[in-house]
C-alpha cells in the first residue's frame, strides 16, 4: 500500500480508507496509485460489507496536484496520465455501500471522490467546491457527472460554472450530503452509519444501488423493468 493512503479492516465488515498526506491531503499520483490498490484489495475480500473513505489531518483533501501537470509535455498528456491511472470507475463499481466523511477541505478532485461514494457525512467545518472552472479546467475526474447525478442539473450547473465553495449547511440543503455533524462526532456517526449498512443483506443492498443508479441511467420504463427484475432475483435467492 502507498504511503499516501492507508486501509483497514475493521468490525463487522466494515473497511476504511484514509487518504494520509496531510495537512490538505493533495491528490497525486502516488495516492492515485494507492487508492487504485486499495480499492482492488476491498473488491477481493469477500466479507466486506462497507467501505469507508476518510482522511487525516485537517482537511479531506483540496484537490489534485497541479504541478503534475507540469511535468508533462502537454496538459493533454498530463490528462491522458491521469485517466490512465484512475480510481475512480474501481470505486463507483464496489458492490458494497460507499461511505464517505468530509472535514475541512473537500474541493475539486477531493470533492469528486467523495461524490463517487452513496452517502457523504460533513463536518460543520467542511467547505466544498469546484475551483477547476477558476483555473480554465473542468471538473474531469467525474464531477460533471456525478454532482448531476446527486443533485440534479438546474442545482449542478452554478456551482460549477461559478467555482464558488459552499460550506456544509448548503450543501446538505442541495443534497450533497446526507448528514451535518460536529466536527468531534464526526467519525462517531460515520462508523455509527457503516455499521448499520454493514448489516444489511448483502444481495439487497447491491440490488438497491443499481435500481436507485438505473433511475439516473435508464428511461423509466426500463428503470421500472430493472426494478422488478432485481427484486425477483432477491426474492428467489438467486442475489443480485
Amino acid at each position: 500500500m502507498a504511503e499516501r493512503v492507508r486501509l483497514v479492516f475493521g468490525h463487522h465488515g466494515v473497511a476504511t480508507i484514509t487518504l494520509c498526506h496531510p495537512p490538505l491531503n493533495i491528490y497525486d499520483l502516488e495516492m492515485r496509485d494507492g487508492l487504485i490498490e486499495a480499492i482492488t484489495a476491498v473488491r477481493d475480500v469477500p466479507d466486506v460489507r462497507c467501505v469507508v473513505l476518510a482522511a487525516e489531518g485537517k482537511h479531506f483533501s483540496a484537490g489534485a496536484d497541479l504541478s503534475e501537470f507540469g511535468t508533462a509535455e502537454s496538459i493533454f498528456d498530463a490528462r491522458r496520465i491521469r485517466w490512465d491511472r484512475d480510481p475512480w470507475l474501481p470505486l463507483v463499481k464496489l458492490p458494497v455501500p460507499t461511505l464517505c466523511a468530509l472535514h475541512g477541505y473537500a474541493l475539486g478532485s477531493g470533492l469528486e471522490m467523495s461524490l463517487l461514494c452513496d452517502l457523504r457525512v460533513a463536518s460543520t467545518d467542511s467547505v466544498l467546491g469546484f475551483p477547476e472552472v477558476k483555473l480554465g479546467m473542468l471538473p474531469a475526474a467525474g464531477g460533471t457527472q456525478s454532482l448531476t447525478a446527486a443533485i440534479g442539473p438546474a442545482a449542478a450547473l452554478p456551482l460549477v460554472l461559478s467555482g464558488r465553495n459552499i460550506d456544509a449547511a448548503e450543501a446538505h440543503r442541495l443534497g450533497i450530503v446526507c448528514e451535518v455533524v460536529a466536527p468531534e462526532d464526526l467519525y462517531g456517526r460515520t462508523a455509527e452509519l457503516a455499521s448499520q449498512l454493514a448489516r444489511l443483506d448483502r444481495p439487497v443492498t447491491r440490488a438497491l444501488r443499481r435500481c436507485l443508479r438505473a433511475a439516473n441511467d435508464l428511461p423509466l420504463h426500463q428503470g421500472l423493468a430493472a426494478e422488478r427484475r432485481w427484486a425477483r432475483l432477491v426474492a428467489s435467492g438467486s442475489g443480485a
